[in-house]
């Protein structure tokens, strides 16, 4: 848990200016500890990955950031295959993200992992579709 409270206290570096601290759920981090991942430097913690993989075999990345300084050195990429092979080893057979739909950075990362994309209508709620991520495993 402590690392949750260390990325909380420092979400402006993953986040910018989006207020998402309330999506970090210390219960998923606290039941899913195996599939939630922290990339350390020695400076801190330079990313990490909040993911469940669900009854039907599905890894679910709930939550992915890397800190402001440290993007663009591949450190989400190597987050994200570091989390398909623990929700591999936790009985996932694929993966699965959501987004905005106006999230252009989360929509060109995931399409970059070989993820394909599909806006589902009212996905977060009536009138609030959102960008559903899907792919198969292995990763890479």
């Amino acid at each position: 848990m402590t690392d949750l409270h260390q990325v909380l206290a420092d979400h402006h570096r993953y986040w910018g200016a989006r207020d998402l601290r309330s999506l970090h759920l210390a219960a998923l981090v606290r039941e899913f500890g195996d599939t939630c991942l922290v990339a350390r430097g020695e400076d801190g913690i330079h990313g990490y990955v909040i993911g469940f993989v669900t009854p039907a075999g599905t890894g679910y990345a709930h939550l992915i950031a890397t800190r402001d300084d440290v993007r663009g050195t591949g450190l989400g990429r190597r987050l994200y295959e570091a989390f398909a092979d623990a929700a591999h080893r936790h009985g996932a057979l694929r993966l699965k993200a959501v987004t905005s739909v106006g999230n252009a950075g989360s929509l060109a990362f995931h399409r970059s992992l070989g993820f394909e994309a599909t806006v589902v209508d009212d996905y977060d709620g009536p009138g609030r579709a959102m960008v559903v991520f899907h792919r198969d495993l292995p990763l890479g």
